[in-house]
């Protein structure tokens, strides 16, 4: 059995970007939850337009997106430290995928209920968010490249 763990861990390790998507894609999934509360309880309870409470919702979500993938996904790449300049640019960077989370939600409610293109603006704003935080905030550094290929 240990064997068999052994050769499961190596064959994820060999594999970092594809572990980086599931990982990623699993905090995703908790900032979902996190972002559909905040955007239902302002949405729904304290009656705030589409936008505003869209954007209340990523705010909050996204900054626990950063607080996850720095201590988790990103871990080598952060050194697992919360950075002021790190957390601007993943915000910065997150403005795109809210950008695109926002046009699909207010495009789609016209021809879905309000929640169906909520869902959908989220795994539109995944793709998009990933990218860039992959390729844009927590690029691999030249480096960290060479003491990689050095262990």
């Amino acid at each position: 059995m240990q064997s068999l763990f052994n050769r499961l861990r190596d064959e994820w390790r060999s594999r970092p970007l594809i572990s980086k998507m599931v990982s990623f894609a699993g905090i995703g999934v908790i900032n979902a939850a996190i972002d559909l509360c905040i955007f239902t309880i302002a949405y729904e309870v304290f009656k705030l337009p589409l936008v505003p409470a869209n954007l209340l919702a990523w705010l909050v979500a996204v900054s626990c997106s950063y607080v996850m993938n720095s201590m988790v996904t990103f871990r080598t790449e952060s050194g697992r430290k919360l950075r002021r300049k790190a957390y601007l640019g993943f915000v910065a960077s997150g403005t795109l995928g809210v950008a695109a989370a926002t046009t699909t939600l207010v495009v789609l409610s016209h021809f879905m209920p309000v929640f169906a293109a909520k869902l959908v603006s989220i795994a539109v704003s995944f793709a998009v968010n990933f990218s860039m935080s992959h390729f844009v905030v927590f690029r691999t550094k030249p480096d960290d490249r060479e003491r990689a290929a050095g262990s």
